[in-house]
């Protein structure tokens, strides 16, 4: 796990170790949440990586800038400030509608982990597919104010079938085997991240939930939850690229509805090592041969 992404961490403290098992319950008289999450101060600066480092840039490049850099684009926003992939969830739902989650599938494609953010269920399966002609590497981690810990580290395989030699106008993809890991959390933690190994552009992150009542906030923000039993409850929002988590009290009445808003504040400054900086003397002719890195696929705008 790389320094830069352990600090986001500090947050986490606001989690404990559930004491409780949820309890399924029917649920007549439920009443809904919804709301937007936004996010001020525009976007950030985006993290940017020099294709030439890393393997397969030919291939990789297919999304680029056009000058040999890779972005990391961390948030999706719409025209205004509605921000997309903040999980929503109600931390104290202690019962309620039936949980049922289905394991979650993560594919490797166009060198990126899709999706960017996921929710996850402790001691659930998770399912990695490669779907590139290029070899990558998961290295999965549990973290918290606690620091991080090894979930699994493994090839990710390549579909044989695939060509050996790929160029920028590769867009083939076909299935890789698929690698099946289990999601076990421990000491409370609850966030959960996956990098490529050969690719640092290549993250995936997901919250472990112990209730249905969750969401994932789409392009304009909003998410809602339904089905939720009278009570007074903690509805949490967070974003893996967001050094915070944002808190609110709720008061589900019976088949009523609460609107809950969060408003983040974007991150000013530096937010790690990688970021873009042109140099005359660090580009494909550095490598001593010709390198065709061009975005054929989705060229990037930092």
């Amino acid at each position: 796990m790389r320094t830069a992404g352990l600090a986001l961490f500090a947050i986490l403290n606001v989690f404990c170790a559930s004491s409780w098992a949820y309890e399924e319950v029917t649920v007549t008289d439920g009443g809904s949440i919804t709301g937007t999450v936004t996010m001020t101060g525009g976007k950030p600066t985006p993290k940017g990586y020099n294709l030439i480092t890393f393997p397969d840039p030919v291939y990789c490049g297919r999304i680029s800038t056009g000058t040999g850099w890779r972005i990391l684009d961390e948030f999706s926003m719409t025209s205004g400030s509605g921000l997309k992939d903040v999980v929503v969830l109600l931390t104290d739902a202690t019962k309620g509608k039936p949980f049922k989650f289905e394991p979650l599938t993560i594919e490797a494609r166009d060198c990126r982990f899709l999706p960017f953010v996921t929710v996850v269920k402790n001691d659930s399966e998770v399912v990695v597919m490669n779907m590139d002609p290029v070899m990558h590497d998961i290295q999965a981690y549990e973290t918290s104010q606690l620091g991080p810990r090894v979930l699994f580290n493994t090839p990710l395989p390549m579909n044989p079938h695939h060509k050996r030699f790929v160029t920028a106008e590769s867009h083939e993809h076909l299935a890789g085997e698929p690698v099946k890991e289990a999601i076990h959390m421990t000491k409370g933690r609850r966030i959960f991240v996956m990098q490529c190994g050969f690719h640092a552009y290549m993250e995936s992150w997901g919250m472990a939930v112990d209730n249905p009542y969750y969401a994932l906030t789409t392009d304009g923000g909003t998410f809602t939850l339904s089905e939720v039993p009278p009570g007074d409850y903690t509805l949490m929002a967070w974003h893996p690229a967001l050094g915070t988590m944002l808190q609110k009290k709720v008061t589900v009445t019976e088949k009523g509805t609460s609107t809950v808003d969060f408003a983040f504040e974007a991150p000013k400054g530096r937010r790690s090592v990688h970021e873009i900086e042109h140099n005359p003397h660090y580009g494909p002719e550095s490598l001593g041969k010709v390198v065709d890195i061009r975005p054929t696929l989705e060229r990037q705008v930092p």
